[in-house]
């Protein structure tokens, strides 16, 4: 119970981190002001913390959770420990949708889609969502017939190679303009959601967390074995599939927002199972949320230091964070 409020309030103050820190400087007199509407305080800090470090910060932390979550449900219903929400090729789905908007748009329409704004940026959400929806729902179409994880496990990184095919073919025939839009939007970011799409964001994330808490007692069974699973009445098949869902959606959703983020969710179940020393969802699972949270808005805050021009792309500092997390889990087990 103690470390799962250090986590919690580790993410408390990493919080207030990401919003008083950034690569503009700025007092903490000033960021309080221009949180507390304080009169007189300049349109250029104002702007700086509602429109760029509290959607950042916000955003961060939302997708860290989610990202989180879904890596531990993966863990569990693949029984791998490198499992993480991209395995299935849902990202790879959702950068299959981007690219097909993004790198068609100039080779057909002549028009880049890097030029339309705040439509285009929708644009991109809306092709995201619905590639990764497909191959989701070809995912559970798949698990209804396999009965072996590992076999499905194979098919989904096999989606997603072909997923990576097709990009690869789209890049090749695209104008160099979108080719470099796309390549940015690889990188990840948790500056792209904008303060006018942090309200469907934040309420898609707040009620999927949700879902997916009522889902640990099936994971506690799983954990068992599927022979043992059956035995004690739970529907394997059913109870995989919910699990991918839940998995899925949350993965499809942060890519469509923020781009492919890489090692969170992999990384942050094993750091919750070395702290907590137990394997019972009913605690990992809000700890991976406030955990994934937490080592989301670290990776930001370092993307974006004081002094240093522009941010670092997300993908280095979570991949420079989670490698040696992934290659001490090869060590120990």
């Amino acid at each position: 119970m103690r470390r799962t409020i250090a986590i919690a309030v580790l993410l408390a103050v990493l919080l207030v981190l990401n919003i008083f820190i950034g690569s503009v400087p700025l007092s903490p007199s000033a960021v309080c002001d221009a949180l507390l509407g304080a009169p007189g305080v300049p349109t250029v800090a104002h702007n700086i913390i509602w429109k760029s470090r509290l959607p950042q910060a916000l955003t961060a932390m939302m997708a860290g959770a989610g990202l989180a979550v879904s890596g531990l449900q993966m863990q569990t219903v693949f029984r791998n420990p490198l499992a993480g929400p991209t395995v299935l090729g849902i990202s790879n789905g959702a950068s299959l949708g981007v690219a097909l908007v993004v790198l068609l748009s100039g080779a057909l329409g002549g028009q880049a889609l890097s030029s339309l704004g705040l439509a285009g940026e929708m644009a991109t959400t809306a092709a995201a969502i619905l590639g990764a929806l497909v191959v989701m729902a070809l995912i559970l179409a798949l698990s209804a017939r396999v009965r072996s994880g590992v076999t499905l496990l194979i098919m989904g990184v096999m989606i997603g190679y072909v997923a990576n095919a097709l990009i690869g073919v789209l890049k090749f025939f695209s104008i160099e303009e979108d080719v470099r839009t796309f390549v940015v939007w690889g990188l990840g970011s948790f500056s792209r959601v904008s303060p006018q799409r942090m309200p469907p964001f934040l309420s898609a994330m707040t009620a999927l967390l949700a879902l997916s808490l009522p889902l640990s007692k099936s994971l506690n069974v799983l954990l068992l074995g599927e022979n043992y699973a059956r035995n004690l009445g739970l529907n394997v098949r059913s109870a995989r599939a919910q699990a991918i869902l839940s998995s899925g959606i949350l993965c499809a959703v942060v890519t469509a927002y923020c781009g492919p983020i890489t090692f969170l969710g992999l990384a942050v179940p094993h750091i919750c199972r070395g702290l907590l020393r137990t394997s019972d969802h009913r605690r990992l699972l809000p700890a991976c949320m406030m955990a994934g949270g937490a080592m989301a808005l670290l990776c930001n805050l370092l993307a974006r230091m004081p002094h240093m021009e522009g941010a670092l792309p997300v993908n280095s500092v979570t991949a420079l964070i989670g490698a040696p997390v992934v290659c001490w889990v090869l060590m120990k087990r």
